[in-house]
């Protein structure tokens, strides 16, 4: 059996997985199901990779996002099918630009800190 493994070392046992975009596992209750997709965080989407029942990787990806999730239930099992997709190079510059903007923004508030203590203590001498 396949084995979806994620950033943090998670393995989740695929029933088929022939593409990013039609992950399927079966689970015994909707409570199992739902622990598998809280797994499912953007963290551990960030690097993901797809095994074989002999521990072989065929194929890696990085910064997933997953799209949708559809579940039935069927002879007492849960059967869901996870929609995933890789992000876009245009999703990926704009991670980046947020990122740096966040960085930005907690500098310009220590050097308004810094300059609010000068202030109050007279100036720089």
């Amino acid at each position: 059996m396949d084995k979806l493994v994620l950033k943090d070392g998670t393995k989740i046992d695929l029933v088929a997985g022939a593409s990013l975009g039609a992950l399927q596992v079966e689970s015994e209750s909707r409570e199992t199901m739902l622990e598998i997709w809280k797994k499912l965080t953007d963290e551990n989407l960030k690097s993901i990779r797809i095994e074989t029942s002999d521990g072989l990787t065929v194929g890696k990806y990085e910064d997933v996002l997953l799209v949708s999730e559809t579940s039935a239930v069927e002879g007492g099992k849960v059967k869901t099918s996870f929609n995933m997709r890789e992000k876009t190079s245009e999703e990926k510059r704009l991670d980046a630009l947020e990122e740096s903007q966040e960085i930005q923004d907690e500098a310009i508030i220590d050097l308004g800190a810094a300059a609010s203590e000068l202030a109050e203590k007279g100036g720089a001498k």
